[in-house]
């Protein structure tokens, strides 16, 4: 099973919990981590821009990440939405056995 974190900023803590209800209300993760008050710097429209942010940290499946993406981009206030996901090489077997469950 390939599982994977899936990294999402938003603008806003409600923006961040109503991504993170709809993502796990469709079974697409088992968690997520509302990380608040994250600064971000970044090039946008060709300048250096900088907000503060919401990091969404959520636990899921590969196969899913398609299907997350979508959900996203669907709700999220941002043109240009981070969507980032990361391989899990190890972990829990209880949690990972968790999560599997969780998002079939």
């Amino acid at each position: 099973m390939d599982f994977i974190v899936v990294l999402i900023t938003a603008g806003s803590i409600e923006e961040g919990e109503r991504i993170a209800g709809l993502l796990v209300d469709n079974h697409l993760v088992a968690c997520v981590n509302l990380v608040p008050s994250v600064k971000s710097i970044f090039i946008w429209e060709g300048k250096t821009d900088q907000q503060s942010e919401v990091l969404l940290i959520a636990k899921s499946r590969k196969a899913l990440l398609n299907q997350i993406i979508e959900h996203v981009k669907k709700i999220h206030s941002y043109s240009v939405p981070e969507i980032i996901a990361i391989p899990v090489i190890g972990g829990s077997e209880d949690y990972l056995k968790w999560v599997e469950e969780t998002t079939s």
